[in-house]
């Protein structure tokens, strides 16, 4: 085979592929305009998250307080520092009704521990304070919940 032949063979060889390559979006594209395209099976959409319940605030601070005083009562030593965690667990259960909700009381409860393991790395007198001030803030919102919606 000549020189001259064997390019025209490599021209035609691209070409081809070129072809190939082309051809087949050109007919998927002229498909679209002709042709209706079969429809893909639908997937339900998620169940709508229900409407927050009216003590869902208090419950949010709560497990705020809960995850302020795990971080704070593992940092002074208390003898109930896990304690708070399995508080947390429970709640979580018997509150987190819905993935949406879970995810709010467990974001807050993280919320809490972090926000005192940015300030505190010993413990303080000031980590002390707020171990008996969040105490009797949670305490106060456990009252206000179980008066006012039961539990």
């Amino acid at each position: 085979m000549s020189r001259p032949q064997r390019r025209r063979s490599i021209a035609g060889a691209i070409i081809a592929v070129v072809l190939a390559l082309v051809l087949p979006a050109t007919a998927l594209a002229q498909q679209g305009t002709g042709r209706p395209q079969p429809r893909s099976p639908e997937v339900p959409a998620a169940p709508a998250e229900p409407a927050p319940t009216a003590y869902e605030p208090d419950m949010l601070r709560l497990a705020e307080v809960i995850g302020s005083l795990a971080f704070l009562r593992q940092l002074c030593g208390g003898a109930e520092a896990q304690a708070w965690r399995v508080r947390m667990t429970e709640l979580l259960d018997a509150e987190g009704t819905t993935p949406g909700r879970r995810e709010r009381l467990a974001g807050a409860y993280n919320r809490g521990f972090r926000g005192f393991a940015l300030t505190y790395r010993t413990c303080t007198a000031a980590a002390e304070e707020a171990t008996v001030r969040l105490s009797a803030d949670g305490e106060r919102l456990s009252r206000i919940l179980a008066g006012r919606f039961g539990g």
